[in-house]
């Protein structure tokens, strides 16, 4: 059997299989991600567990984040229509957000930079950012599973430079800060309260102290 034949032979077998794109193989493996991160999120809301949560939000937010910079890294996706389709009504997210206010605590209140190179000082909520990070993952989602795979990357694209990217990087840094505190004792002037919090909250207690 020659090589020739070969090769005619494998492609006669694969010419009944619909071809593979690769946006659409892309597509799957982000949205996959995001609905892990998504089922992750609301487990440890729902668990109100802070030793375990802090944990496992750190390994979920570092692996969205992977998948944002895979989105970032590509070329610019472009939707089949200048209008956002109509997917429904946004999901209530807002029972979410104070499952997770609840089991931050003392720590919910953070400050980061959301632009280092017009650096001011930004104060949040723990809760309220990973709650706007589910919301514009859920979007994007819902266009994905109704078969709309341009307007879901197009949407992952343009909200991870936007916004989720960005408020991401600063919770993976914020999580991490309690787990140093915790762990290494850290303890810096003006932020005694906070540390002791964070310090409570990786014990696994969800009630803080006066």
């Amino acid at each position: 059997m020659t090589e020739q034949t070969t090769a005619d032979q494998l492609a006669g077998a694969g010419a009944s299989l619909p071809p593979v794109e690769p946006q659409d193989e892309f597509a799957t493996q982000i949205a996959d991600q995001v609905a892990s991160f998504l089922i992750a999120l609301k487990a440890v809301a729902a668990e109100n567990n802070p030793g375990t949560g802090i944990s496992m939000l750190l390994l979920e937010i570092s692996q969205l984040l992977l998948a944002g910079a895979r989105l970032g890294a590509q070329v610019d996706f472009t939707p089949t229509s200048d209008y956002q389709p109509d997917v429904g009504p946004e999901a209530d997210l807002d029972g979410l957000r104070l499952r997770l206010a609840d089991l931050f605590g003392g720590v919910d209140t953070y400050s980061f930079v959301f632009d280092p190179y017009d650096p001011e000082q930004v104060d949040s909520q723990l809760s309220d950012d990973l709650t706007q990070i589910a919301a514009d993952l859920e979007n994007g989602l819902r266009h994905f599973t109704l078969g709309d795979t341009a307007e879901a990357l197009w949407w992952w694209q343009f909200s991870y430079v936007s916004s989720w990217g960005n408020l991401a990087g600063a919770l993976l840094n914020a999580l991490l800060s309690i787990v140093a505190h915790d762990r290494l004792d850290v303890e810096y002037t003006g932020e005694l309260d906070r540390v002791a919090a964070a310090n409570e909250m990786l014990e696994g207690s969800p009630e803080s102290t006066a």
